[in-house]
């Protein structure tokens, strides 16, 4: 009834047909976002990701299903921690890599992986897709399939197919229908909302102001200190800069409305050389998705006024429902950020590391949910908000 096909480039599969299935609501999931990333270096051989996209057609040809898909020979840029597997391996004589892995990459945030499109057979075209993933993997040998960041309801249709279930924790914000950035302050405990305010007043009184900008209104230029700031990130931690300027420049141009940088400057001017700092967020449907920070002198409070408070801003004044402003940060807790479950699935060829893997993601899951209580034990909320989970997202898909 279907037939499922692998492709080495995106661009060989149809931006309209593609971004139809991906839906509205994660743009890191758009055709444009993962064609320039393939387009300008950020993914390829030299980095360990190599495209191998999932794509599912019924018997008329029509694109029903697809999944971004890589063959990954190390495990940078995944954000869900599996070295310690690898070593395993590696001290059993196996070879862990290479793996497949379904995601966006460098991409820690929740969002439709089983890419159907709002559709009554959604279910049915998941269920083939996930099934012929296997296949592809038992095909080429590898060691192992990883679907990660999936919703939780593609989390629950994956396990039924035989894949074990992981759960790891981000700290989320959830909006119930704040009218004002105040109204929002208003549900701390006094302790908490005097924090929150004398840290803006720091970075006003610090005479850094900060603009706001859709990524199709940023100059050249702009994007040149962005991304040098972005590297400049980088380099201090010892990590790798994957994404390029020109990657940065052609989604700027492809899907600007879709971006939001958030740039600070200090002195009297707003020009190009006065931005001191920058941070870099995608726009979806119903949610914000923080993702890149950079800055070059340091300034008190600055990176919680760039990174979340802007980003809350943002939310409340165009009614979006959540912010997922990245991967860990136990500090966003006190800011109003809750922790919120995350999900993975894994898929393990050898049946004696599956079911030592089961045992590890049992014993893991306790500790999670431990943490989770724990967190939540350090809300800054007068009474915890009353908004249902963001990351469950109620379906297969956001819709289209």
């Amino acid at each position: 009834m279907y037939t499922l096909s692998t492709h080495d480039a995106i661009r060989e599969i149809p931006a309209t047909d593609w971004n139809r299935l991906a839906g509205n609501d994660s743009p890191f999931l758009r055709h444009e976002f993962l064609a320039a990333m393939e387009r300008h270096g950020c993914v390829g051989e030299a980095l360990g990701w190599i495209p191998h996209h999932l794509a599912l057609r019924d018997a008329t040809g029509t694109l029903v299903a697809a999944a971004p898909c890589y063959i990954k020979f190390n495990s940078y840029g995944e954000l869900v921690f599996d070295w310690a597997w690898a070593d395993a391996y590696q001290r059993q004589g196996l070879a862990y890599y290479p793996k497949l892995v379904v995601a966006s990459p460098y991409t820690p945030a929740t969002g439709p992986r089983l890419l159907t499109g709002e559709t009554p057979k959604r279910e049915e075209y998941a269920r083939a897709l996930a099934d012929g993933a296997v296949r592809v993997a038992e095909r080429l040998g590898v060691s192992s399939l990883h679907w990660l960041f999936t919703t939780r309801p593609e989390t629950d249709l994956l396990e039924t197919r035989g894949l074990l279930r992981r759960v790891g924790c981000q700290f989320h914000w959830t909006n119930p229908g704040y009218h004002a950035f105040d109204d929002f302050l208003a549900t701390f405990t006094a302790e908490k909302r005097k924090k929150v305010k004398r840290e803006r007043r720091r970075v006003q009184e610090a005479g850094v102001s900060i603009v706001r900008r859709r990524g199709d209104t940023v100059s050249e230029a702009e994007w040149v200190r962005f991304h040098w700031l972005y590297r400049d990130t980088f380099d201090k931690r010892g990590g790798l800069p994957t994404l390029t300027l020109p990657f940065f420049q052609e989604i700027g141009e492809t899907m600007g409305s879709d971006l939001l940088l958030v740039f600070a400057y200090h002195g009297q001017t707003q020009g190009k050389d006065a931005i001191v700092a920058a941070a870099f967020n995608l726009i979806g449907e119903h949610a914000l998705f923080g993702r890149h920070w950079g800055c070059s002198k340091e300034f008190h409070s600055l990176h919680f006024e760039a990174c979340y408070y802007q980003g809350l801003d943002y939310c409340i004044e165009n009614g979006l429902t959540r912010f997922e402003p990245g991967a860990q940060g136990e500090h966003k807790v006190s800011r109003g950020f809750l922790p919120t479950p995350t999900w993975s699935a894994h898929w393990i060829a050898d049946p004696r590391f599956r079911a030592a893997i089961a045992r590890f993601l049992a014993n893991e899951t306790e500790g999670m949910n431990e943490y989770h209580e724990d967190m939540h034990g350090h809300s800054p909320y007068r009474e915890p908000p009353a908004v249902p989970d963001p990351s469950a997202l109620g379906d297969l898909n956001p819709r289209a």
